[in-house]
């Protein structure tokens, strides 16, 4: 017996091996999750990786290096059910399952349960059975007009900032407030390329791909290739050490989450003075973030892994920001200018990102359902119009954790389901004004440093 199974993959639900109904098994070996969980690539090479979605499982090991979305997002559920994040991820399934073929080796012996031991059951069949009525209802499908109107209040603001040092004078006042359009204008485009990058603005997968490279290489000046290889990771396994880029910064600048900072204390490391951190933070991460950090990597990663056509769309953001701008200003005006809106704009970013993660669980990956995983670590800030706009929707970030490709003006819709959903199971919904969110960060910052200086001092 047959039936489709998530993303429509076709199921054996008898335990026969049979997933096409032709009566045909011959060469599809079985395994037991304990087999799959060795190959997870960890200890001294060569380690196989394998992963299973629907019950197949498929050898990783070497396809890993190809994959679209890099080698770090996959191998990071090597050894593990990937079902969901796959279904999560990937608009187009039967154009990825012809790339999954070739990769299979077998699929889980009839005894062995479709889902972890790790992962709670009913949660994981809830969260599908959520998936599917999203789907039905709709949720999934952009209101392209929303994103025109986004996309035209970017160029309007944009094109104004010039305008305002071109008919008003270089001087201060007109100077300052170019400034602040032209930071509102890039911070505006870094949530529309952050949508165009989860290809949900558009239904096909290459227009959200192209105007990503306008918007992100041409408007903003950065990879949009760079950009998807390490947002897709995040998504993966938020706040997960070792496998979220995003925290990446533990423990070289900041020590981040209860646990990794009591572990850091004991084993005796001291990179920077952790117990000031919630201090240093404000002069740092925030305004130093995109001039310093995220210039150099962008770049790095565009030449190494031969970004042409992404480095290409960003000259052309260089040729015409110091062309337009230096017909204005001197040029040391214009480097000026350049920097602090890079400043104001890496601020803004940093306190919008972090406010929802930061504060959460931070510890290594425990291998849990996909909803407990994107749970523990993030949070939603309230909803009203400016908090929509100021956060590009990021303050639902549960939802969108949950949905990384449903388009951001339906957050709003499925926020209710996803709130029963985490009644009904006992998980903590956690909403704050927006306000208390950006506290948060200092305040956790606050805890874990004082944490690794007890644990450093007296453990």
């Amino acid at each position: 017996m047959t039936r489709l199974g998530v993303g429509g993959a076709v199921q054996d639900r008898d335990g026969d091996g049979d997933r096409d109904g032709d009566g045909d098994t011959a060469g599809l070996r079985r395994f037991t999750w304990e087999e799959i969980g060795q190959r997870n690539g960890r200890g001294p090479a060569p380690q196989e990786r394998w992963l299973v979605i629907d019950r197949k499982v498929y050898d990783i090991s070497h396809f890993c290096r190809r994959h679209p979305g890099g080698a770090r997002l996959l191998v990071s559920h090597a050894g593990q059910d990937a079902t969901d994040a796959f279904v999560a991820f990937h608009v187009d399934k039967v154009l990825v399952s012809k790339y999954l073929k070739p990769l299979q080796i077998g699929e889980l012996a009839p005894d062995q349960p479709s889902i972890e031991p790790t992962k709670n059951e009913m949660l994981v069949k809830d969260f599908r059975e959520l998936r599917d009525t999203v789907e039905k209802t709709g949720l999934m499908e952009p209101n392209q007009l929303f994103f025109f109107l986004h996309l035209a209040h970017i160029l309007l603001l944009d094109s104004a900032a010039w305008l305002i040092l071109f008919y008003f004078g270089t001087s201060l006042m007109p100077f300052v407030v170019s400034l602040l359009v032209l930071t509102i204008s890039q911070v505006q485009a870094s949530w529309l390329q952050h949508d165009l990058g989860h290809l949900s603005v558009f239904r096909k997968t290459k227009w959200n791909h192209l105007l990503h490279k306008f918007v992100m290489c041409h408007l903003i000046g950065a990879s949009a290739n760079w950009w998807t290889l390490l947002h897709s990771q995040h998504h993966s396994k938020p706040n997960c050490f070792h496998k979220d880029p995003d925290i990446d910064m533990h423990p070289f600048l900041f020590t981040l989450g209860k646990k990794l900072s009591v572990e850091l204390g004991i084993k005796k490391k001291k990179y920077m003075p952790y117990n000031h951190q919630h201090k240093y933070f404000f002069i740092t991460l925030p305004p130093l973030l995109f001039p310093t950090y995220f210039h150099w990597h962008t770049f790095y990663i565009a030449y190494t892994k031969r970004y042409w056509v992404d480095l290409a769309w960003m000259v052309t953001f260089y040729i015409r920001f110091f062309y337009i701008y230096g017909s204005l200003l001197e040029i040391k005006s214009v480097l000026a200018y350049y920097f602090i809106f890079r400043m104001l704009e890496s601020s803004w970013f940093v306190w919008v990102s972090q406010m929802n993660h930061i504060p959460m669980d931070i510890y290594y990956d425990k291998n849990l359902d996909w909803v407990s995983t994107q749970l523990q670590a993030t949070c939603n800030v309230e909803q009203s119009l400016f908090n929509d706009w100021f956060t590009g929707h990021l303050n639902f970030q549960i939802e969108h954790h949950l949905f990384p490709t449903m388009p951001r003006h339906n957050y709003w819709k499925v926020a209710p389901l996803v709130k029963s959903l985490c009644a009904k199971h006992g998980l903590e919904y956690q909403c704050k004004p927006l306000l208390t969110a950006f506290a948060d960060i200092v305040h956790s910052l606050k805890s874990s440093g004082e944490l690794w200086l007890d644990a450093y001092l007296h453990k």
